[in-house]
């Protein structure tokens, strides 16, 4: 549900705007209002969850969530639904984090953690690529607001689940004092900066606004960073980091976001406005990769156990640059068929490399800190989406500027944009080869040990 709400409304975005006459700016934060939310919050929802008890906030969340849904669903004016998506951002950053910690705490066979770790993501990238052909087949076919009441009857027959078979966790008791000027800093910086990075490209990167946005963040960053090494209880570990699974493979996943993110916004434009897709046309063309996604995401653990988690990811990573280095390749003219290798090796590569990452990233927390951990995997993942979505806008948009002054047609430009902005990507994931390959691999010591 709430990957899903991360992109399914950027199909629908056309019939809203009709619908409730939203002016640019007002739809802009029909979508950014709910990343804003979710993004500055991740980190406060893990460490809640941890103190807490996960089963207790995932309650909280889902509750939160279904009812802004609800409210989203039946909006009759920009203001409410803006205001009902911010709220659901809030019951998503109490949601997911908690969600991978359940399992952390309830799996302790690490052959059965693995495998309902592997679902996990496999049912977040699933959701992800299922996000624009649920959007279009809504938004052209029935009202707009169903996108979001479909979340109402998931909603409670998930709490019904939940409050009859979940069992409450919690960090030890030691470990389970809220660090309050960490959670303060940790949200003021993420808000700061996802802010300047929604708003950035409207209001222009150098107004003042934006700098002193951008200056916020870094300053409350700085400062959450000094108050976490001092801290005898903090809120995020900075020991944790110190792992280079930990740390190579929260990378990664940045990696993969930037790229993956950015990327399917600016390809649902391309469907759209240069290859004349209908809405829900444009939605179909997702199913294959979504269909590549689940095939891959299930077949992922075979292979890591296998080839090892760093080939693994590597080798989706490199799937995903083959895919994307196709579209590449596509101009103005072209067929449903010729979309398919490119969507497919990507699938397969977001699929193979999900499961794996995540794996190794949660396996070297400690289990005190699952849902900060898991917090801080999401919230990386958050940011480094409106990261790609904003540096590939930035590329796309100073390319195609500079091919429309050397006389070059509008569509042709945008395709010239959207082209260089691949490349972009391309070189990203490269590296992201690199990184995934060196940084997961099995340690010496621990590669001959017994499960």
């Amino acid at each position: 549900m709430t990957y899903l709400d991360n992109n399914i409304i950027n199909v629908a975005i056309p019939t809203i705007q009709r619908d409730l006459h939203l002016s640019i700016a007002g739809l802009e934060w029909v979508v950014s209002s709910y990343l804003l939310t979710l993004a500055g919050l991740l980190l406060v929802g893990g460490r809640l969850a941890d103190v807490y008890g996960r089963r207790r906030l995932f309650l909280l969340g889902m509750a939160v969530f279904t009812l802004s849904s609800l409210a989203a669903g039946l909006a009759g004016s920009g203001d409410v639904l803006i205001a009902s998506r911010a709220v659901q951002g809030v019951g998503a950053a109490l949601l997911m984090p908690t969600t991978l910690a359940i399992i952390m705490a309830t799996f302790t066979n690490v052959r059965e953690r693995s495998m309902a770790i592997g679902i996990w993501a496999a049912a977040g990238a699933l959701a992800l690529a299922l996000g624009p052909v649920l959007g279009g087949l809504i938004s052209q076919h029935v009202r707009w607001g169903w996108i979001f009441l479909i979340n109402v009857p998931v909603g409670l027959i998930t709490f019904v689940i939940a409050l009859l078979y979940v069992r409450e966790s919690r960090a030890e008791a030691t470990a389970r004092q809220l660090d309050i000027p960490g959670l303060l800093t940790s949200a003021l910086a993420l808000f700061a900066l996802t802010y300047a990075l929604i708003e950035g490209g409207v209001k222009g990167w150098t107004a003042p606004l934006i700098l002193g946005a951008f200056a916020l963040a870094a300053v409350a960053a700085v400062a959450f960073g000094a108050l976490e090494a001092r801290s005898r209880n903090p809120m995020v570990d900075l020991a944790m980091f110190r792992r280079r699974e930990f740390s190579g493979g929260t990378g990664t996943m940045m990696i993969w976001a930037f790229g993956i993110l950015g990327i399917y916004f600016f390809t649902s434009l391309y469907l759209q406005e240069t290859l004349g897709f209908s809405p829900t046309k444009a939605g179909l063309a997702f199913v294959p990769m979504a269909l590549c996604v689940a095939v891959f995401a299930v077949l992922s653990p075979r292979i890591e156990a296998r080839a090892g988690a760093h080939r693994t990811v590597a080798f989706g990573m490199l799937l995903m640059v083959v895919g994307l280095t196709l579209f590449a390749r596509l101009g103005l003219r072209v067929s449903y068929d010729s979309l398919l290798p490119g969507f497919m090796l990507f699938g397969a590569g977001a699929g193979l490399m999900n499961v794996p990452l995540t794996n190794a990233v949660m396996h070297a927390t400690p289990a005190a800190r699952a849902g900060v951990a898991s917090a801080l995997l999401n919230a990386s993942r958050e940011v480094a989406g409106l990261l790609g979505i904003t540096v590939i806008g930035a590329v796309l948009r100073t390319r195609q500027a500079a091919a429309l002054r050397a006389g070059t047609g509008p569509v042709q430009a945008f395709v010239d944009g959207y082209h260089t902005g691949l490349l972009v990507t391309i070189a990203l994931l490269a590296a992201g080869v690199v990184i995934s390959y060196l940084t997961l691999r099995p340690r010496p010591a621990a590669s001959s040990a017994p499960e």
